[in-house]
């Protein structure tokens, strides 16, 4: 059912106030979109290649009499494994890694960690509990208005 014109601009306001308030966030959500495609190609294949070594199965046990049977078995043992893998295995990260962070001020910092106000208790600086980070974001933000 597709979405009438006005819950199509609250959407679209929404996902504005989301990249002004939380660019970050929105850059991941919008990253992970992307890569669900990836996911079923990479499913897709996997199940290709555990076919193909089914298939190698069944040519070793027709060939068992022959020297090529126990090899083919091996191969196809190792081919399913692959195909195994390859169908579980989320896409690689294409990312440099970490965008930076958010200043007290709602701004994003590219590159390393300059964190402000004082450590977590108990742990050294930079280690708080994700917890922890959320309850002095939430602070910060409550402090602001």
């Amino acid at each position: 059912m597709p979405l009438s014109e006005h819950e199509q601009k609250l959407l679209e306001q929404m996902e504005q106030q989301l990249l002004a308030d939380d660019p970050r966030f929105a850059t991941t959500m919008r990253d992970q979109r992307r890569s669900v495609g990836g996911g079923r190609r990479r499913t897709v294949v996997g199940v290709s290649i555990i076919l193909a070594g089914l298939g190698l199965v069944v040519l070793s046990l027709l060939n068992s009499a022959d020297w090529s049977g126990p090899w083919l078995g091996v191969l196809a043992i190792v081919a399913m494994f692959a195909g195994l893998i390859v169908a579980l295995t989320g896409p690689r990260s294409t990312g440099p890694g970490p965008l930076g962070t958010v200043g007290p001020d709602g701004r994003t910092r590219p590159g390393g960690s300059r964190r402000s106000g004082p450590p977590a208790k108990g742990r050294a600086r930079g280690q708080s509990t994700f917890m922890q980070r959320l309850e002095q974001r939430w602070d910060r933000r409550r402090d602001d208005r």
